[in-house]
């Protein structure tokens, strides 16, 4: 069995608290695999791999392993471990892709996704690249990030992630962490052919829809929906002004 592979370890002499959120991290993931939300080896090994503890404030660091949104600054939150799982398991990565996110917020998805694509340990490296918007969560999410041991396999960036980041283009998958008025059309253009976003769309904290965007050709996209979400909205200047109000 996968799960059963996955999760059998040694006798590692941890400490009390690492230990009670090692114990807790695997509750909850086999609890998502339970509910059908982890299938992939991959996704199951990332999310057993990254600790969460190490990406919340510290006022919340005993609801690390809550299936739930948690703050962060700014308004901005860290999302619920389901959603990261599920929105991992539909971008289908591989070691060794090259990914852009859109909203670093405090670096918790983008460890999760570069121990996928640059699995720790492994020759084969591939890279994330992340955009955030709001200085102290770029702050936030590179200490984080430095702290579980990810600052080599992401990079964080510092502006519109609207605009994507065509310095490192072209990707081969391209994840948004927040719900955007359409898919912005830089994101499109610095997708490889046969790659694939990962967004959610609509209006901000209302009824929104989770899409994958498979770019078929250089003029050809098609998008499905995967089903119902909520998340912040994407500021910027292909997403919606900070009022909410789309901005083009």
């Amino acid at each position: 069995m996968v799960f059963k592979r996955l999760f059998k370890r040694g006798s590692e002499d941890l400490g009390g608290e690492e230990m009670n959120f090692k114990k807790e991290r695997k509750e909850l993931v086999q609890n998502l695999i339970r509910i059908g939300v982890l299938k992939s080896p991959e996704v199951i090994r990332a999310m057993m791999a990254v600790p969460r503890e190490l990406f919340v404030p510290p006022s919340y660091k005993k609801l690390a392993y809550a299936d739930t949104p948690l703050p962060t600054a700014s308004g901005q939150t860290i999302s619920a471990p389901h959603m990261v799982a599920w929105m991992c398991e539909l971008l289908e990565l591989k070691p060794g892709m090259k990914m852009l996110e859109i909203g670093a917020g405090s670096g918790y998805h983008a460890a999760v996704c570069a121990e996928i694509v640059a699995p720790t340990g492994s020759q084969v490296k591939g890279h994330v690249y992340a955009i955030e918007r709001l200085w102290e969560l770029v702050e936030f999410a590179k200490k984080n990030l430095e702290r579980a041991g990810y600052a080599d396999r992401v990079t964080v960036i510092h502006g519109d992630g609207t605009l994507g980041y065509p310095e490192a283009a072209p990707y081969d998958r391209i994840l948004v962490t927040a719900a955007a008025p359409r898919v912005p059309p830089p994101l499109v253009e610095q997708l490889k052919v046969g790659g694939k976003i990962v967004i959610p769309i609509g209006e901000a904290y209302t009824a929104q829809e989770l899409f994958v965007v498979e770019k078929i050709s250089e003029h050809e996209v098609r998008r499905r929906p995967c089903g119902g979400c909520i998340f912040v909205p994407l500021i910027g200047r292909y997403g919606w002004r900070e009022s909410s109000e789309p901005s083009i």
